[in-house]
């Protein structure tokens, strides 16, 4: 039984998919370093390689489509249990077969990760949807999400092409990093200290503009005076609106 141990990255398990076709030996199963080795298992440790995973990814974009190259990268964004395991099947066949295996439902992979896709893809259209941002004083417009899958990769076009004449960060408290716009180009950051009320995305008043809290004052005083109260239909704007974003809404505060 061979075990290959990666770092959890997308490059990493192209990676594996190379050195799985050059060793000629498909592994078991695709752990994390995180994950416990069974005992008395053969394991090969996979060091991600950035030339290797490029070869991959060139090679796969030959026999399937870019929106299935980037439905196995959206897929990867899941973070689900084990998720590693039916795109490297996925690459693999696609790899050995003949024609596309893209559209072929009928296998377990493909029918598993179209599921999945829907789910993620889902997710980063709602996170465009509900992201607010805040003024701070120093110009930058700043936003909190925590999004169920990790999604954040996949909404950064969006917000270059929406607010490309403004510098602003949108920060995942959940896996802890983000993205700074500073007009020319996006970068990834982390926050080393504390410097916003998580539990709200709230900035403190003093690092907020002048003008910030009568904005928020009027977008509330605006969203309660255009709503109906006799249409208001909870569990429909649930369904819409999960409860799970209320708390970052500055109108729903």
């Amino acid at each position: 039984m061979l075990y290959y141990i990666y770092d959890n990255t997308f490059e990493g398990l192209l990676t594996c998919v190379f050195d799985s076709f050059y060793r000629k030996e498909t592994p078991l199963k695709i752990l994390s370093k995180e994950n416990d080795v069974p005992l008395f298992s053969d394991h090969l440790e996979v060091i991600s390689d950035e030339e290797k995973a490029e070869r991959v990814l060139r090679g796969l974009k030959l026999k399937i489509s870019d929106s299935a190259v980037t439905m196995l990268f959206t897929c990867f964004l899941s973070e689900l249990k084990d998720i590693a395991n039916p795109i490297f099947r996925y690459i693999c066949k696609a790899f050995q077969s003949e024609k596309s295996i893209e559209l072929n439902f009928a296998d377990p992979d493909v029918l598993e990760l179209s599921k999945i896709y829907k789910k993620v893809s889902k997710e980063g259209e709602r996170m465009r949807q509900f992201v607010r941002f805040q003024k701070t004083a120093d110009d930058i417009f700043f936003a909190c999400i925590e999004p169920k899958y990790n999604v954040l990769p996949l909404a950064i076009d969006f917000f270059e092409d929406r607010f490309a004449d403004q510098q602003w960060i949108v920060y995942d408290i959940k896996r802890k990093y983000g993205f700074f716009y500073d007009l020319e180009k996006t970068t990834e950051i982390r926050f080393e200290n504390q410097t916003v009320a998580w539990e709200s995305g709230k900035l403190p008043e003093q690092w907020m503009a002048d003008d910030e809290a009568d904005f928020q004052q009027l977008w509330k005083q605006y969203f309660r005076s255009t709503a109906i109260k006799e249409r208001i239909n909870l569990k429909l704007q649930r369904q819409h609106m999960p409860k799970r974003f209320w708390k970052y809404l500055i109108e729903k505060q």
